[in-house]
């Protein structure tokens, strides 16, 4: 992602990171009924500054979210001071930010997009023992190198994936975390009595209500990849995904409209008063 007029941050004025490149032919796929494809974040990687532009105007609560984020970071030093996995990470500049007060002495940045990668040299480039990967995070998770992790991280990504994907992906976290580690999942929710098609039509109705500085071209395309490539689920049944995948306590950090974020602890992992069942 770029930077977005006047309110453009400043970026960590750090040697950057290196790109590792991972050969799609490396990493097998695994068939899954609903085809997934690059063009599920082809909007965001044509121009990188329309996302920054999103979370500059907070219309996704990012300022809220990643507070709560950062919050549990510096609170968790047992498990934010080793190893870092971060799912679709594209540009890293909104986790950069967090990660500056709490920096693990390993991260592994995973992203399909090579523009986005680009950009995440500079934006991760003040952290200490960064790796950037690009592959599909799915693939990645599934049939890339046996590391484990002490957070694994996932950033407004997971709804872009199809149902038996998002449980894959759960069941791979799993795998992937140390002993007492935790999966982070920030995303886009629906309520359990809506569907699919209802949560997304009142997505794109709150989008045109509320998304007034956005360019009508730019919110156009927003609406239209919301449509068709967001396939949000509800709480309760990323909860039940969590569960099935052995991540049985849970804790939510922090709730804004339809954009939740929770984290999901492995086993013997420090009692934290999670809201678990």
């Amino acid at each position: 992602m770029g930077s977005s007029g006047n309110n453009s941050p400043e970026r960590l004025k750090k040697a950057p990171a290196a790109v590792k490149e991972v050969p799609m032919s490396e990493v097998n796929e695994t068939a899954d009924p609903r085809p997934r494809t690059d063009d599920s974040v082809a909007f965001f990687r044509k121009s990188w500054s329309v996302y920054d532009a999103l979370v500059e105007w907070n219309y996704m609560f990012h300022r809220e979210i990643y507070a709560a984020v950062s919050d549990w970071l510096r609170e968790r030093r047992d498990l934010s001071a080793g190893s870092f996995l971060d799912l679709g990470c594209g540009n890293g500049r909104v986790l950069a930010r967090s990660l500056e007060s709490a920096p693990p002495a390993r991260y592994t940045g995973v992203d399909l997009s090579a523009e986005a990668l680009a950009e995440a040299r500079e934006y991760l480039g003040g952290l200490p023992g960064v790796e950037l990967i690009q592959a599909d995070m799915l693939s990645f998770l599934e049939n890339g190198s046996a590391a484990s992790f002490d957070v694994v991280f996932s950033g407004f990504a997971l709804h872009h994936l199809g149902v038996e994907e998002k449980q894959r992906l759960f069941q791979a976290a799993a795998r992937r975390l140390a002993p007492g580690g935790a999966f982070l999942l920030i995303d886009v929710v629906r309520e359990d009595s809506e569907t699919r098609d209802e949560a997304v039509a009142a997505y794109i109705q709150d989008m045109r209500r509320g998304w007034t500085r956005m360019a009508a071209a730019d919110l156009e395309n927003a609406c239209a990849h919301v449509a068709e490539y967001d396939f949000p689920e509800s709480v309760n049944r990323l909860v039940e995904m969590a569960t099935r995948a052995g991540l049985i306590r849970h804790q939510s950090l922090a709730s804004h409209g339809r954009h939740e974020a929770r984290v999901f602890y492995a086993s013997d992992s420090v009692e934290t008063g999670s809201d678990g069942k």
